[in-house]
C-alpha cells in the first residue's frame, strides 16, 4: 500500500514539489497508516522493499 501511495506525487499529498524526502515519507506513513517510523527506520523499511 505505501508503494502505491509513493507513486502519486509528492504534490498529490501537499507537499509544493515533487521530490520524496525521507521525512516526507515518515509523514506520509504516519497520516496515512498511523504508524510511527524514524527517519532511519524509513530508509530501512525502503532498503528491504528495494
Amino acid at each position: 500500500m505505501l508503494e502505491r501511495e509513493l507513486l502519486k506525487s509528492p504534490v498529490a499529498h501537499g507537499w509544493p514539489d515533487q521530490t520524496w524526502t525521507l521525512s516526507r515519507i515518515k509523514t506520509l506513513i504516519g497520516r496515512r497508516f498511523h504508524k510511527s517510523y524514524t527517519v532511519q527506520g524509513v530508509a530501512a523499511l525502503l532498503r528491504g522493499h528495494g
